[in-house]
């Protein structure tokens, strides 16, 4: 719950570090008023932060055994609860499905040969014990591979799915198989509840689109994959859990059927304009928004910061905001830290 507290200088103080992401250089966690989950918390439920959410803020819990049979495995590859190959490509540090073979050539073909994991059978307990909540961060829990157009590539490869999503005679097929995987992702929710009750939320992936649009039209969404995207994410709503999206691609085109079907962060990738999205949706949508990049070397501290008051000042509003993603950019600690003081104040309404 937000309530206003002064801001100090020693905030600005490190006291633990948070692991950088793929191995990267770590995160300083300042010494805040409020943990970072708290502040989270306000955002996203009392509309009202304490500071703009950056790095160091928030973290994705990753559980191996879900990866090893929903996920995609990692270097050593895995075959999955569906029977799936997945192989690593180094090229692009990443599992695919073992290519040419795909376990489904037509989508009517879908009850012969899925059969739907019991995860009952898995070992939950013991998945709990090995693997801890850090409750200290915002953390959620992230379902890679998804449910929908990223599962149904994992059925059919990328054609096969395309083709079926707008294959009168494959439609209903798709239906049912959205149906069955929207279920398996409600139960997979009520599992992680149950046994990590400190999880704050689920991060859903379904990719969309390429580098330059979406890899369908928005009446495909709307028809295909808008009703199942309802009901994950108002369960996810209804177990006090905050639900974000991860979803790859040119897909600003398609961020309202996002806002409709319930999720309330997408994180989108630089090719999409995202001073667009929170300008015309931040009321509606969290989004995150990669500062514009600088060179630290030959820009000066006094610059760095009036950079950061700026970036600050058109992305924070009550009632309207966005987080820093410093994911594929560099920035100097000062325009972290003047990131943090700035937006502090701001939402206090001192600045």
């Amino acid at each position: 719950m937000f309530r206003p507290i002064p801001f100090e200088p020693r905030e600005l103080r490190q006291v633990g570090e948070m692991p950088g992401f793929f191995g990267g250089p770590g995160t300083p966690i300042r010494d805040t008023p409020v943990t970072a989950k708290e502040n989270a918390a306000a955002m996203y439920f009392d509309r009202h932060p304490f500071w703009m959410q950056g790095p160091g803020n928030s973290g994705m819990f990753s559980l191996p055994m879900y990866n090893e049979l929903l996920g995609r495995g990692g270097p050593g590859g895995t075959v999955d609860a569906f029977g799936l190959e997945w192989v690593w490509v180094e090229m692009v540090g990443g599992s695919i499905v073992a290519p040419g073979d795909p376990l489904l050539l037509n989508a009517n073909e879908w009850r012969d040969k899925i059969k739907i994991p019991d995860i009952d059978a898995w070992d939950w307990a013991g998945a709990a014990e090995e693997t801890k909540v850090d409750k200290t961060l915002f953390t959620q829990m992230s379902f890679v591979n998804g449910f929908w157009f990223e599962r149904l590539i994992s059925f059919m490869d990328f054609e096969g799915a395309a083709i079926a999503i707008i294959d009168e005679d494959q439609k209903p097929a798709v239906h049912e198989i959205f149906e069955a995987m929207t279920d398996l992702g409600c139960r997979l929710v009520d599992k992680f509840v149950e046994y990590w009750p400190g999880l704050d939320g689920f991060n859903v992936h379904d990719d969309w689109g390429s580098q330059r649009s979406p890899f369908f039209s928005n009446d495909v969404a709307i028809e295909m994959f808008l009703p199942y995207m309802k009901i994950l994410t108002n369960h996810i709503k209804s177990k006090g859990r905050v639900v974000t999206l991860h979803s790859c691609g040119h897909n600003v085109d398609r961020v309202e059927v996002f806002i409709e079907g319930g999720f309330q962060q997408w994180s989108p990738q630089t090719m999409n304009d995202t001073k667009m999205l929170y300008d015309k949706y931040g009321d509606k949508l969290i989004v995150s928004v990669l500062p514009e990049l600088f060179d630290a070397e030959t820009t000066s501290e006094a610059e760095a910061r009036q950079r950061a008051r700026d970036y600050v000042e058109y992305f924070c509003h009550p009632g309207k905001f966005a987080v820093m993603d410093t994911f594929g950019g560099s920035f100097p600690q000062v325009f972290i830290d003047e990131v943090y003081e700035h937006s502090r104040k701001r939402y206090l309404g001192l600045v």
